[in-house]
């Protein structure tokens, strides 16, 4: 909740901050304690880290500046979660859901929303702390125990473990320090186990980044090299470290919390000069692959933005965008086919619509996970908007692509239409190109005058069918040989034509709606036509 509060009041500014880091490691290494001391979350700052150097934003060495700061900022949130700040609980919870139920404003929400989460925390601990004092008398825990004090290596990998289901290494080394506190756990094991959720900790962005380019994953593995070192560094001497530590605190639980913020500044400190030959060996690992510019692969939908639904809503809208730019492509390059007969940009279209039927699978499964988090009433809509409009697209696609299949007939059957019957089909092709454009921009400004003229441009395209429909049914009227021929494709071309302006029409009504100008514009017969392709 922390997180999410933050990343929706902040996560632009957050990633601007992040981005503007990479004048040297200093000073990356100071933003990545920053922002996650702010996020309460390293893995949430691998993850933009990962993303920016994704797309060519931020090097490599620069990012594991950023991550030896983020691995530090998780140890300073432990540090202040560390003392026994349990009677603040109960004022964050109440000023926290007071401000999130009764504030309009977004941020205001978001601060309500952090200040709960914060007051879970801090109860949560004081639950931790209070229900394991038991444990200290239970002979079966002080059994398993008993047993991993003579193993750490197996602690190591328990609480490696732990941290990678919970996806915080925060969670789990408070859970240690609780369980030092009251006894259960040894110091030299709590100090193993410490071990083990800084090495867990680099688990979840190596997985969330597993399917992603060579850029982005190197950020992770460079980040888990540290640890990995780190930790066998440190193991063989754990008990050695663990007497120092009850010298200087005999405090077992600030024992703890200090071993986790020194390991962490450690490695800061060893690596931090040591960034590039890291990265290089990243490189090595995963090195550069020759990109295939793959246009079904999404370049707008950012994973990371997915918890900020206004910032993902618009990631969606600029994905759909590129979306009705290879519709508009396909639609004017198939009045070229049907005009020159040129099978190979036959073949272009429907390799094309494989491509819209990609884009609009990964647009509608990204906007669905954005709907299951909060959202205010325009981001809903907004959400609706997406989807019907890709929807209609990839509608408009398959239509287009069946367009083709009847060129292809065509073509194959050497049929020419009449100069009339050309000349009508292409008139009325080049209007719906037209609206397809006006209706993109609909769809991204919400101009209420535009949707107005395309609700217009349906009516007069519906009379250029009915007036095509006529004028070939005359000229077959008069024996036309042309006409005869194609009759059937014309027909059919024609009906298809209108059916793609009726899907590129849909996203004028959602406007007018909000406008309250739907029913005044459209006639009761429309309105039942509506209801019908909506149910």
């Amino acid at each position: 909740m922390v997180r999410t509060g933050v990343t929706r009041a902040y996560g632009a500014q957050l990633r601007q901050i992040i981005s503007r880091s990479i004048s040297n490691r200093f000073k990356a290494f100071g933003v990545g304690l920053v922002v996650t001391g702010v996020l309460q979350s390293s893995t949430a700052t691998a993850l933009m880290v990962a993303s920016f150097a994704s797309r060519g934003l931020m090097a490599t060495a620069p990012a594991l500046a950023v991550m030896l700061g983020a691995d530090v900022g998780t140890t300073i949130v432990a540090q202040v979660l560390s003392f026994d700040l349990s009677w603040l609980s109960p004022t964050l919870l109440g000023i926290g859901v007071i401000t999130h139920l009764s504030s309009k404003r977004s941020i205001t929400k978001q601060f309500g929303r952090t200040a709960i989460g914060l007051g879970l925390m801090l109860l949560a601990l004081k639950l931790i702390v209070t229900t394991s004092v038991p444990l200290r008398e239970s002979q079966v825990l002080n059994e398993v125990f008993g047993s991993l004090a003579g193993d750490v290596i197996m602690g190591v990998l328990i609480a490696a473990i732990l941290t990678w289901l919970t996806h915080s290494s925060l969670a789990i080394v408070l859970l240690v320090m609780s369980m030092a506190a009251s006894g259960a756990v040894p110091l030299p094991l709590a100090l193993a186990l410490v071990l083990g959720a800084n090495l867990g900790g680099t688990l979840p962005p190596i997985m969330a980044t597993a399917g992603g380019s060579p850029e982005a994953r190197r950020v992770p593995v460079g980040n888990a090299i540290f640890k990995i070192i780190g930790c066998l560094a440190l193991l063989p001497v754990i008990t050695i470290i663990a007497g120092y530590f009850q010298e200087i605190e005999s405090d077992p639980a600030r024992a703890v919390v200090n071993f986790h913020t020194i390991f962490n500044f450690l490695l800061a400190i060893v690596f931090i000069g040591l960034t590039e030959p890291i990265a290089k060996i990243t490189k090595k690992l995963f090195p550069d692959v020759d990109q295939t510019d793959d246009p079904g692969r999404p370049r707008h939908l950012d994973k990371n933005d997915i918890d900020n639904p206004a910032t993902a809503l618009i990631n969606a809208a600029r994905e759909t965008l590129r979306m009705g730019d290879i519709v508009e492509t396909m639609l004017t390059q198939s009045l070229e086919v049907l005009a020159k007969d040129d099978e190979a940009s036959a073949k272009a279209v429907h390799s094309m619509d494989d491509t819209v039927d990609r884009l609009h699978e990964q647009i509608k499964l990204y906007t669905t996970v954005v709907t299951r988090h909060e959202m205010d009433k325009k981001e809903s809509q907004r959400a609706h908007e997406i989807m019907a409009f890709s929807t209609n697209l990839e509608h408009i696609g398959d239509i287009v692509d069946n367009l083709m299949d009847i060129s292809t007939k065509k073509i194959k059957k050497h049929m020419k239409f009449s100069r009339e019957g050309h000349e009508e089909l292409y008139y009325l092709h080049t209007r719906v190109v037209d609206n397809l454009k006006l209706a993109m921009a609909v769809f991204i400004s919400g101009d209420v005058k535009l949707a107005r003229r395309l609700l217009t441009e349906k009516k007069e395209i519906v009379a250029l069918e009915r007036a095509g429909a006529e004028d070939h049914l005359a000229r077959l009227r008069d024996g036309r040989t042309e006409s005869i021929e194609t009759s059937a494709l014309h027909m059919d071309i024609l009906r298809d034509l209108k059916r793609i302006n009726s899907h590129i029409v849909a996203v004028a009504y959602p406007v007018l709606e909000q406008a309250g100008e739907l029913d005044a514009l459209k006639k009761p017969e429309e309105l039942a036509g509506m209801a019908d392709k909506t149910a």
